[in-house]
C-alpha cells in the first residue's frame, strides 16, 4: 500500500477547528490511508484479424477469458469496444505489446501501440475515467496454446486462443503492475 499523509489546510482548519496558525507547512495533522478501490481491468491481446479479451479483478488479482473480437485490418468495432468498457465499468485497459524476443519493436507492436493510443483518445472523448497502458506480451500465445491443449479446451492447432492469451497478459500485469506503461507516458513512434 502507498503511504500518504494528509497535511491540514485552511479548509480543514475550518471543518475541524484546527488552529492553522500553529501548524507549519511540514506539520502533519493526521495520517490517512488511501482507499484502494477495486476495479475491473480489461486485457486486450491485440491482433490484426482478432483480439482476445480478458477481464481482471484487482481484489482477487485473477482474470477470466471474456471474448474474442473480430478485427478489420487491426481496427475493432469501436462502438462495440467502448460499449463493453462502459457496460462493465472497466477502469483500466491493458493492451498487449508484442515485442520481438530481443525487446525491439516489431511491425505488429507498432500497430498495437497505435491502437492503444487511439483507444486512449476514444475513451477520453467519451469522458470515461479509464487509463490505457501497454504491457509486454512476449510468448503469451505460445503459453496459451499449451495451456488450452493440455486442458482440452482446443481440439485443433488452429482453434482460437486469443482470450486465453489475454488472461496470461493479465496475469503478467498482476505479477508486476509497474511493467506496464501508461499510454500518455509513451512517445509516439
Amino acid at each position: 500500500m502507498v503511504d500518504s499523509t494528509f497535511t491540514a489546510s485552511s479548509t480543514d482548519a475550518i471543518d475541524n477547528d484546527i488552529d492553522i496558525d500553529t501548524l507549519d507547512s511540514n506539520s502533519t495533522a493526521e495520517t490517512i490511508e488511501p482507499e484502494v478501490k477495486p476495479h475491473l481491468i480489461l486485457a486486450l491481446d491485440y491482433g490484426v484479424k482478432k483480439m482476445g479479451m480478458a477481464l481482471g479483478n484487482t481484489i482477487t488479482q485473477t482474470a477470466r477469458a471474456f471474448d474474442i473480437l473480430a478485427m478489420n485490418n487491426g481496427q475493432p468495432d469501436w462502438d462495440n469496444l467502448i460499449g463493453i468498457i462502459k457496460i462493465w465499468g472497466v477502469a483500466q485497459v491493458v493492451v498487449g505489446l508484442p515485442l520481438n524476443m530481443d525487446g525491439t519493436s516489431s511491425m505488429l507492436s507498432k500497430r498495437a501501440h497505435k491502437f492503444a493510443r487511439r483507444l486512449a483518445h476514444r475513451v477520453m472523448e467519451q469522458h470515461l475515467p479509464v487509463t490505457v497502458s501497454l504491457c509486454d506480451e512476449r510468448l503469451t500465445s505460445i503459453e496459451a496454446r499449451e495451456i488450452a491443449w493440455d486442458n482440452g479446451w482446443i481440439k485443433n492447432e488452429r482453434d482460437p486462443i486469443d482470450d486465453i492469451s489475454a488472461c496470461i497478459l493479465m496475469s503478467t500485469y498482476f505479477a508486476d503492475p509497474n511493467s506496464s506503461i501508461a499510454i500518455d507516458a509513451i512517445k509516439a513512434e
